[in-house]
């Protein structure tokens, strides 16, 4: 999973990406208001932690862009702004969850699991295709009821594909997607972890198929 911290506290902002590192997410920071709001208006990502307070373009405009675009990734807000009328308008605009400061990281780690558990669209935290499922907050992959032994990048593509299942995902979206500002994968890197991945999956009752030209779906085996 992705996730965009939007923050302009350089100690709160690295404090939470490598705390949310360490628990296996992959995380960009943005500082101001307007950086926050062009990643996002290009970007994917799964949850955005969202400080009110930002320079350039306050944490409420960059709300209220976000929704503006349809958007439904998940936002926690983030703020010293705690009275009780900034509370109502960031949920009005569209926030899921607030989260004054000062506050506890476990209390923070809490909440995000458990928008992230949520997603978008309510949907269960528990993907599942065929005898494979995946524990999206556990980051748990099971075939057939047993853990599969897999690489944080072996996982990473795994749950795309299963978010996506039965549908084409291209090799930039997933790069995209696994990725963070900075961080460099090539698509012939993709490649190899895609050989590993299908390597762990065989004997179940999904594979991985190549459309070629397009990129990789994740689909059942008829007859298995």
């Amino acid at each position: 999973m992705r996730i965009l911290i939007a923050e302009d506290d350089a100690t709160i902002a690295d404090g939470l990406t490598q705390s949310l590192r360490h628990s296996g997410y992959a995380v960009d920071c943005a500082r101001t208001g307007s950086e926050a709001d062009a990643a996002l208006a290009v970007g994917q990502f799964d949850l955005v932690i969202l400080d009110l307070g930002l320079p350039k373009l306050n944490g409420f405009e960059v709300l209220k862009r976000l929704r503006g675009r349809r958007s439904k990734v998940p936002v926690l807000i983030l703020t010293a702004l705690d009275a009780v009328s900034d509370r109502v308008r960031g949920l009005d605009l569209g926030a899921d969850d607030y989260l004054s400061k000062p506050f506890a990281l476990s209390e923070l780690e809490a909440r995000v699991r458990a928008l992230t558990r949520r997603g978008p669209d309510g949907a269960s935290s528990v993907l599942q295709h065929g005898d494979l499922t995946y524990d999206q907050v556990n980051r748990v992959a099971e075939l057939k009821g047993t853990p599969l032994d897999l690489s944080a990048r072996e996982m990473g593509l795994l749950e795309i594909l299963l978010r996506r299942a039965g549908r084409v995902v291209s090799k930039d979206r997933l790069v995209e997607h696994m990725c963070e500002w900075g961080e460099e994968v090539s698509t012939n890197a993709i490649e190899v972890y895609m050989h590993r991945l299908r390597k762990k999956l065989e004997g179940s009752k999904v594979k991985i198929s190549t459309v070629r030209g397009l990129g990789y779906c994740l689909e059942k085996v008829h007859g298995a």
